[in-house]
């Protein structure tokens, strides 16, 4: 399962997701050079976005496949995107188990 969180530059966590999303074989196929961003996802390794990332990753969600994330989980992923770019020193963090 990898969960979501926003933390601040000193690691703090200033918001996370309810929901997370399963490591599916829809997520591990995604092609990186169209899904430069989610494509770099690994299941058992955090992975963290700066704000100049997050826009990137903003752009590649409303093109995924149907399927690879639930809307749930798209709904909060959204919303904790604007929050990193709502103020400085902020970081998406895509938590792995």
């Amino acid at each position: 399962m990898i969960t979501l969180q926003v933390r601040g530059e000193n690691g703090t966590i200033k918001a996370r997701a309810r929901h997370g999303v399963a490591w599916g074989p829809e997520l591990a196929a995604l092609d990186q050079s169209a899904f430069p961003m989610l494509g770099h996802l690994l299941p058992y390794a955090d992975t963290v976005f700066n704000s100049r990332q997050v826009i990137t990753l903003l752009a590649e969600v409303p093109r995924l496949p149907p399927g690879v994330l639930t809307e749930e989980f798209t709904r909060e992923l959204l919303a904790l995107s604007r929050a990193v770019l709502d103020g400085p020193h902020r970081y998406l963090w895509f938590v792995g188990d």
